[in-house]
């Protein structure tokens, strides 16, 4: 005879114990009035899990609002920068600011900033 023949009956669920356990401690709470700290609990698991989602969001949210992608004014190397900032351009090290969504150049007052316009030269004959 099958000296194991008693274990083909016999259930092997590992975690089972864990959950019942879980469940039977729950169950013993609510029933003694302490409802509200099982609640408590599952809230604060709850915020836990869902404040980073939020959180990402918001950044993705703040970053697509913040950041401002353009070219210098002077060497037209195109760049990322922050909304309402003042920094060097890294290709030529003129110093910038964004403004309206455009990179602009950052000078002193007073300052007269002209664009030079190339003339082509015709020849009068006399």
């Amino acid at each position: 005879m099958n000296q194991n023949s008693a274990n083909i009956f016999k259930f092997n669920f590992p975690g089972l114990r864990y959950w019942l356990t879980a469940f039977a401690v729950i169950w013993l709470l609510g029933a003694i009035g302490l409802g509200w700290l099982v609640k408590s609990f599952f809230i604060l698991v709850g915020v836990i899990v869902l404040a980073p989602v939020i959180a990402f969001i918001g950044f993705r949210w703040w970053l697509k609002r913040n950041l401002v992608e353009d070219q210098c004014p002077v060497c037209s190397y195109e760049f990322v920068g922050f909304d309402r900032t003042q920094f060097q351009c890294p290709s030529c090290g003129e110093n910038l600011k964004i403004d309206k969504g455009h990179f602009e150049r950052l000078t002193p007052p007073g300052t007269i900033d002209v664009e030079a316009v190339e003339v082509q030269v015709s020849r009068l004959e006399d």
